[in-house]
């Protein structure tokens, strides 16, 4: 059994201004602006919905399968992702084409210019999920990426026969609301955090109870609180790990339903499931970038038993 991943596949490069981009605007010529910025600093991060969700849950011991698309510079990512245990065989490399890269300046006020290259993440939408390797027990998780792409497989699991995992996540404003329907009337299960719950009832135009009573299982994350997680018969409140040192958010979101995934497809009760997304999540949340967090299976039971019990039935899972 295994989690077909569609997200994004990116590159994050962050850069510190160490002025105000204030002090470089003229507001009586912004018809006229042609700026430079001198940074000092840069980071490059892996990233992308699709490779985030696979590190936490191949170094879990989960069966993480990527099928997206990427560019020429992907070879190196795809090395370190396969070193950890993810299966990139379901990767098409877009040899003209770099990986799509978000590029962002910071100043030392917290104000930020970013921008996005979609590159190689376009031509997803013209990867049918039919070429993808699956078997009839597996899940395939639609998160984050193209819109078009994101329909496509909307449409194209439930023809397969496959599981979908339904993560609209900040493509929701992007899609019809004919097509998020559909992704919540196909979901066999559904992430999504508060925020974007709300959005997902303003853009489709059901009630939060119509939705949460068509997926399996759904859950909504919510920051600091914790994890809701609704099924039939099931509706509960997982609370997060308090006291952390916190360092970066990023892919926090990922971390989590990469660790929930794990115990689901170990069997697992959904609050089990919920409080190891919760761990993976707080690992995640103290380190710099979205893959910078590593541990051992017996380090994360060790630290989840720090903090809610599972009667022992994390020793079930083989590491």
């Amino acid at each position: 059994m295994k989690v077909i991943l569609t997200g994004s596949i990116a590159f994050d490069y962050l850069m510190q201004f160490p002025g105000l981009f204030k002090d470089c605007l003229i507001a009586e010529h912004l018809d006229k602006v042609s700026l430079s910025f001198l940074v000092h600093d840069m980071i490059k991060q892996d990233g992308g919905v699709g490779p985030n969700i696979a590190y936490t849950l191949a170094m879990l011991g989960g069966n993480a399968y990527l099928f997206s698309t990427a560019g020429q510079d992907f070879p190196e990512y795809g090395r370190r992702l396969e070193q950890l245990g993810v299966d990139t065989g379901g990767v098409k490399i877009i040899r003209d084409k770099f990986t799509a890269s978000f590029f962002a300046t910071t100043d030392r006020s917290n104000a930020q210019i970013a921008t996005f290259y979609t590159g190689a993440m376009a031509d997803s939408a013209d990867l049918p999920l039919a070429e993808a390797e699956f078997d009839a027990d597996d899940f395939v998780m639609v998160s984050p990426t193209d819109p078009r792409t994101m329909q496509r497989y909307i449409r194209e699991a439930p023809e397969l026969g496959l599981r979908m995992l339904f993560d609209p996540g900040q493509q929701i404003i992007s899609m019809d609301a004919n097509v998020l329907r559909d992704g919540v009337e196909h979901a066999f299960g559904m992430f999504i955090n508060e925020y974007e719950f709300e959005l997902l009832q303003k853009h489709t135009g059901w009630s939060a109870e119509d939705i949460l009573a068509k997926p399996v299982f759904t859950v909504v994350t919510l920051a600091e609180r914790g994890a809701r997680v609704v099924a039939n018969g099931i509706d509960l409140i997982v609370p997060a790990i308090a006291r952390l040192n916190v360092k970066d958010p990023t892919g926090v979101g990922d971390a989590f339903r990469g660790g929930f995934m794990r115990g689901y497809m170990a069997g697992l009760p959904l609050r089990i499931c919920a409080e190891m997304g919760n761990v993976a999540a707080a690992y995640c949340i103290q380190e710099d970038g979205p893959q910078c967090h590593r541990y051992t299976w017996d380090e994360f039971v060790t630290f989840y038993r720090e903090h809610f019990d599972d009667k022992g039935l994390l020793n079930t899972i083989e590491s």
